[in-house]
Formats: C-alpha cells, sequence, structure tokens
C-alpha cells in the first residue's frame, strides 16, 4: 500500500487575492479528487480495516 503526502502550505493567501483563491479552491478540489480515487480503489474489506464505508467515501474526500 502505498502513502500520499497532502501536505500543502497556504501561506500568504490573503495577500494576493482573487487569484490565490482560486488557486487555494483548485487545489482544495484536486486534492479531494485524489483522495476519492484513492479510496474507491480500495476494497470492501479494505475499507473496513480502517472503519470506513462506500457510501463514506464522498464525505471523507471533502473533508467533513
Amino acid at each position: 500500500m502505498s502513502a500520499i503526502d497532502t501536505n500543502r502550505v497556504h501561506a500568504g493567501t490573503r495577500s494576493f487575492g482573487f487569484g490565490s483563491k482560486l488557486l487555494a479552491a483548485f487545489a482544495a478540489w484536486n486534492d479531494a479528487r485524489v483522495t476519492r480515487n484513492e479510496l474507491s480503489r480500495l476494497t470492501d474489506r479494505e475499507l473496513d480495516d480502517i472503519g470506513l464505508t462506500r457510501g463514506e467515501i464522498e464525505r471523507v474526500a471533502r473533508g467533513l
């Protein structure tokens, strides 16, 4: 099994206005997409091992 490092530093996003907000929104969307894809590749058994079900993948991907 592989691990994905999704740490991002968003320092200074207030300084650059709309462009950095757009970039941050795109980064959040992409992080959710990657998480959703990785979790979807797991078997039901593997999801159960980490305490998730298929129905919870979207919620986890969005960070809710």
